[in-house]
């Protein structure tokens, strides 16, 4: 198409670097893809009226234009090669803008082929008639028949459900605002906006089971309950106690919910009940459309909003044909998963926000999963995420391990429960690693609502254990290194995590930068502190966003930026064996300009000798004498802990560990269990807190300490020697494993291109039985 103005090309691109918290450009520049075609991703331009790509390869130039969101997915794949892309928009007028700047990308030679449909053809694989959500009108018989013999037992607590219900349903009084003079994150807002919350899911998750299970079973009386409940959450205030913007946590379930209930009982609705439901999810759905998009397609890192995209998507599903705007909801939700997403992640599988949110967001995706792969036959585990996603919890939490490592919410996890997740993936990605560890547990839960039901047998893979992985695997995407002696059970292994995530510390995954965690035989040893009263409390903003918090290192009292995504670190090596592990991060970026320098490197001589290695360096005056910098090296317990002289002893239920101060030579060392601030009085914790502070005069510093973990009532016998030997600190620690390390540690100020850590493992006769040497840039 040509412009219509003679002035093409004089209409500016907004075209400058990713913002901290933006999506960015994607593919970004000289970026190696996993995937064909690529998802393309660029800034929303405040005058587009629609976009056009050029992409250029070996075999010519392909453009696509009349592209109306800022994303675009082609509907064939590209061969592999190197390419080139570029995009500009138009006006409403016709004017087209300048071009973008071109950037590189290269398609792999085995990359996964998962083009998208256009719009219209996608749109018209949704079925015409009901119900769309899970199952398909044409399904119905096989599932009345599999409730009737194979799946009775299951089905039959389906309706066990829907009887209760019948006898005691859910009151379907409208749950209540906020009083007028209610203080937000107060104990009271919170009693309600969470309790609105359960109340509307009681009502409407209630409506879609006996909904379904009416349909399946053919029982009126489940059907007319459902009805009625169905009807009655429809008279709520689409904008007042349940409303997206007044309460989404309200609000998400309340679209799905009654969705999901309204597809079942389609036919089952008179023309007029028809109308009021589309009445009201239209309101509801507009107010979630206008919110997220195209604003999600540019800075999807908000937290709610990404549960809340694929829940648009499942009303959008339902309601396709009946309300004029639910096509686009489909579209956005299709765009939003293409081409933005997962977002707390790259491909490795990992997931910024942590373990606890990891469950709650993978968890409520499969339905979207579910749902795409019913109504219009794409199939979500296809994208390469999903074929490593089952080693997050392998890695992080292997059988038996209380804790979730890093991540809101994770501190009082248990592996069990990442059970029901996990026999998902597996049985998706087809993956027997991830089926051992549901195995290992026990096995999946027992099917108890009607989309376990619809799901039914996924013919799971057979297990295997996971002998023959790497112990030890670095989630990059997330600068999250998970360091195991096994995974084949949390009681006999020694877990060392580190984090210096790309993400910086924005949402759930609010953690500092180079913090570290000790989980020893099952059992948090070294933690990050605090508990979440309330999202945004003082104890969860001033003590658990703050650096003090966690494993790692202040500077005058301040630590790194707190929630933020430009609080970013990096990993710079990573290297596993069988007896040596190795991790690096930097983040003096995270401090705001307080550091030049804050370089920590993690020695693990497998399974009980830690050994961190921390170089800061504060901003050099411009005097000629740099004031001095004082560093506070904190430590956090679950456990009581007791210092004598550079030494500090720590001992749980199952573990305890001995922790050596061996540099710096002036240390003052404090131990407190109080929290500053506390958290709310209902909340009954006791946490240890140590900090390790040193005077830096000009502004330099290196820490060396050593964490030695051992089972309760067996601590180490002997003692980690060192001595100075011209440039490097010598260590040398036995390790139970057998062997002797002599570990070597470099200062930073040594001479360049000398590497900074070597090991060796040697035997009684002196031979080497491991080494290692560091790398990093």
């Amino acid at each position: 198409m040509l412009c219509a103005s003679s002035l093409a090309g004089e209409v500016p691109v907004n075209d400058g670097p990713a913002r901290a918290g933006e999506w960015g450009f994607r593919p970004a520049h000289k970026s190696v893809l996993e995937i064909t075609p690529p998802g393309f991703a660029w800034r929303s331009q405040a005058d587009a009226h629609s976009y056009e790509i050029e992409v250029s390869g070996d075999a010519g130039t392909r453009i696509y234009d009349a592209i109306a969101l800022n994303v675009f997915c082609p509907e064939e794949p590209l061969p592999a090669g190197t390419y080139t892309w570029r995009y500009r928009f138009r006006t409403k007028t016709g004017d087209c803008s300048a071009w973008s700047r071109a950037r590189t990308f290269t398609i792999e030679q085995d990359a996964v082929e998962y083009p998208l449909p256009r719009r219209g053809a996608l749109l018209a694989r949704i079925p015409e008639g009901h119900p769309r959500l899970f199952v398909r009108p044409e399904e119905i018989p096989a599932l009345r028949k599999a409730a009737a013999h194979e799946r009775k037992e299951e089905f039959h607590r389906l309706v066990a459900v829907c009887e209760t219900l019948l006898e005691k349903p859910p009151s379907t009084e409208e749950p209540p605002t906020y009083p007028k003079g209610t203080v937000r994150k107060s104990e009271e807002w919170r009693s309600i906006w969470w309790g609105n919350r359960t109340r509307t899911i009681e009502v409407l998750d209630s409506a879609a089971t006996l909904a379904f299970t009416g349909l399946i079973a053919e029982r009126n009386d489940f059907r007319d309950l459902a009805k009625r409940l169905l009807l009655d959450a429809a008279r709520w205030d689409p904008h007042g106690a349940t409303g997206y913007r007044y309460n989404d946590e309200a609000g998400m379930p309340y679209a799905y919910h009654f969705a999901r209930s309204y597809t079942y009982l389609h036919d089952s609705l008179t023309g007029e009940e028809r109308a009021l439901c589309c009445k009201v999810m239209t309101a509801r759905g507009r107010e979630m459309y206008r919110h997220l998009c195209p604003r999600h397609l540019g800075f999807p890192y908000s937290s709610h909003s990404n549960r809340a995209w694929h829940f648009l998507g499942e009303v959008g599903v339902a309601f396709r044909g009946e309300i004029p705007e639910a096509g686009d909801w489909v579209w956005f939700a299709v765009n939003v998963f293409r081409n933005v997403y997962p977002v707390w992640s790259d491909s490795d599988g990992g997931w910024h926000e942590g373990m606890s949110y990891w469950l709650s967001y993978i968890g409520r995706f499969t339905w979207w999963a579910d749902v795409m792969r019913s109504a219009l036959g794409l199939d979500a585990y296809k994208k390469p995420y999903f074929s490593r996603i089952g080693h997050f919890p392998l890695y992080l939490m292997p059988p038996g391990q209380k804790g979730g490592g890093f991540g809101d919410l994770c501190g009082r996890r248990q592996s069990k429960g990442n059970v029901a997740l996990t026999a998902i993936v597996a049985a998706q990605a087809r993956n027997p690693y991830w089926q051992w560890y549901v195995a290992a547990h026990g096995g999946p839960p027992a099917a108890r609502t009607y989309i376990d039901f619809v799901r039914g047998a996924q013919g799971s893979v057979a297990p295997k254990p996971p002998a023959d992985l790497p112990t030890s695997r670095l989630f990059e995407g997330t600068g999250v290194a998970a360091l195991n002696t096994t995974l084949l059970d949390a009681n006999d292994n020694v877990q060392v995590l580190f984090k210096s995530s790309p993400f910086g510390t924005q949402s759930h995954g609010y953690e500092s930068q180079n913090a570290f965690l000790v989980n020893a035989f099952g059992e948090r040893l070294f933690v990050r502190s605090g508990y979440r009263d309330i999202y945004g409390s003082a104890h969860h903003k001033n003590w658990m966003w703050q650096t003090k918090s966690v494993n790692s290192i202040t500077v005058d009292g301040a630590g790194q930026k707190a929630h933020s995504a430009a609080a970013r670190g990096r990993i710079v090596e990573f290297h596993t064996s069988d007896r040596i592990d190795y991790v690096a991060g930097e983040a003096a970026a995270a401090y705001g300009g307080r550091l030049d320098t804050f370089r920590r490197r993690i020695l693990f001589v497998k399974p009980d000798v830690i050994v961190i290695f921390d170089s800061l360096a504060a901003p050099s005056s411009a005097s000629p004498r740099p004031k001095p910098a004082r560093y506070d090296w904190w430590l956090h317990s679950a456990y009581a802990m007791t210092a004598e002289g550079k030494e500090v002893f720590v001992e749980g239920e199952a573990s305890g560990a001995r922790v050596t101060f061996i540099a710096p030579d002036s240390l003052s060392i404090a131990v407190t269990d109080r929290f500053d601030p506390p958290p709310r009085p209902r909340v009954k914790l006791t946490q240890w807190h140590l900090t390790a502070t040193h005077e830096a005069r000009g502004g330099r510093a290196e820490f060396i300490t050593v964490i030695e973990p051992f089972r309760k009532g067996a601590p180490p016998t002997g003692k980690v020697r060192f001595e100075k030997t011209g440039d490097a600190l010598l260590l040398r620690a036995t390790a139970s494993a057998g062997g002797e390390a002599t570990i070597a540690l470099r200062s930073a100020a040594g001479s360049a291109g000398t590497p900074r850590v070597t090991v060796r493992i040697s035997s009684d006769d002196k031979k080497t039985i491991a080494s290692f040497t560091s790398r990093e840039k």
